[in-house]
């Protein structure tokens, strides 16, 4: 059941941030999930989301607005 994680920001420090939680996170737990980095503000308004980063989900906002944890980015997968 492989997972698709959408991370939206705009290429900030912590948009980044969130993309190497996110890869790290799904690596060491072995999660079959593909990872896409949305940079564009037109995809990124879309999701109504007032700041980045933002972890989506399977379409679905998990986390916004801060850079997750590892432990944060496990829950929202499961």
């Amino acid at each position: 059941n492989m997972k698709t994680i959408k991370i939206l920001g705009t290429g900030c420090a912590k948009c980044k941030a969130t993309e190497q939680v996110v890869r790290a996170a799904i690596a060491k737990h072995n999660i079959e999930a593909t990872v896409e980095k949305v940079e564009d503000i037109q995809q990124i308004i879309e999701y109504n989301i007032l700041s980045t980063p933002a972890v989506v989900v399977d379409e679905v906002v998990k986390i916004k607005g801060r850079v997750p944890s590892e432990s944060e980015i496990i829950e929202a997968l499961s």
